[in-house]
């Protein structure tokens, strides 16, 4: 019988995926089996027709995952239901918290003959699926399956929700990976902080550094939240956007400030063309306009020379300003570039040698 790991978090967006791709390549490396599921599946826009349909229901997440690793088919751990505003209404009318039945197909796959890891990615937090049976505090309890949480680290703060897990989770809790760590802090938390969670015992088996790149988010994705208007460059919507810059200055302020930044998304009112100018010859991905009226030709040509995509909004600055903030580090990890950087980062910053020796896992010598 194979192992089951759970990987959670205490709250979403915490970098589940990218853990789970480096945990999976680096266990492929090793000839080690893997399949991969969510068990309540969060990343897929179904109606209860689809649900109730025989198919298997695959996470999206679970399907980029699988791709990006190499896992076959029937690898795929298929969902055992959907997080979405329906399905919940359903279930708590109907007062049923049991997982249904589709759980009983998942126990017998996890309890088969399969010699190798499951890895079961939990919902956004603890708790999150109590509702349908499928928390990750109710999932590992179970299946008596070891945890590993990836967690979001500010300052000593973020301790509680730790304790927290471990009062709920006990001894299923293997430990953490400290996530998002200001890159400056890495060294005095691992030398530090690192010790003392380890006294109040919540082994630490990774610190990773904040990551631009992961938090970014497709000029694409921006134009789906925006409802944008895409003026030029329609082909180049995969740039990836890593910072926000606004175009409400004088432009010579404007170009200094443009210089120092890099694979911005300018928003800029739609009437400011020196500033639009302006960041087109800097580090800018995308220009975002706003208000009233339409860019001048002169720009749209320099956009077009440049390859910069030109996207016209109906909101005002500040609310355009608002989504794109709520974009970084809260989209899916679907994008190859995001998912060879988090190979990277995970092998260098956790110990996963320590980490499948608690799990009776040989590793690289």
């Amino acid at each position: 019988m194979g192992k089951t790991l759970m990987i959670g978090s205490c709250e979403s967006f915490s970098g589940k995926s990218a853990l789970v791709l480096g945990v999976a390549r680096y266990l492929k490396a090793l000839n080690v089996r893997v399949r991969f599921g969510k068990p309540l599946a969060t990343s897929i826009e179904l109606n209860e027709e689809n649900i109730n349909t025989s198919s298997p229901l695959i996470d999206d997440d679970v399907r980029f995952i699988g791709s990006i690793v190499g896992l076959k088919d029937d690898h795929l751990i298929p969902s055992v239901d959907l997080l979405a505003t329906n399905t919940a209404e359903k279930r708590l009318f109907d007062s049923f918290i049991a997982p249904g039945e589709r759980f009983e197909s998942l126990k017998e796959k996890l309890n088969d003959s399969f010699e190798g890891l499951n890895i079961l990615e939990a919902a956004g937090s603890i708790d999150e699926g109590m509702l349908y049976g499928l928390s990750l505090s109710q999932l590992s309890k179970e299946f008596q399956a070891k945890v590993l949480l990836v967690h979001l680290w500010k300052d000593s703060r973020s301790v509680d929700a730790l304790l927290a897990a471990k009062a709920s989770l006990g001894s299923r809790l293997l430990g953490v990976v400290l996530n998002a760590v200001t890159p400056d802090d890495v060294k005095d938390l691992k030398e530090q902080i690192v010790p003392a969670l380890k006294a109040l015992d919540i082994d630490v088996f990774g610190v990773m550094p904040r990551s631009p790149l992961l938090r970014s988010v497709t000029v694409e994705e921006l134009v789906r939240r925006l409802q944008a208007r895409v003026i030029c460059c329609s082909e180049r919507l995969e740039l990836m956007v890593e910072t926000l810059s606004i175009g409400a200055m004088s432009v010579n302020s404007a170009m200094e400030f443009f210089r120092k930044r890099r694979n911005m998304a300018v928003v800029t009112g739609a009437d400011r063309t020196d500033i639009q100018l302006a960041a087109l010859e800097a580090s800018t991905q995308c220009l975002i306009l706003t208000g009233a009226g339409e860019p001048l030709p002169q720009l749209i040509n320099r956009a077009e020379e440049l390859e910069v995509p030109l996207l016209k909004v109906e909101s005002d600055t500040l609310s355009t300003v608002e989504v794109i903030e709520q974009a970084f580090g809260h989209v899916r990890l679907h994008e190859d570039v995001k998912a060879s950087y988090a190979f990277r980062l995970v092998e260098d910053n956790c110990d996963l040698k320590r980490l499948f020796s608690f799990l009776g896992i040989p590793s690289k010598s």
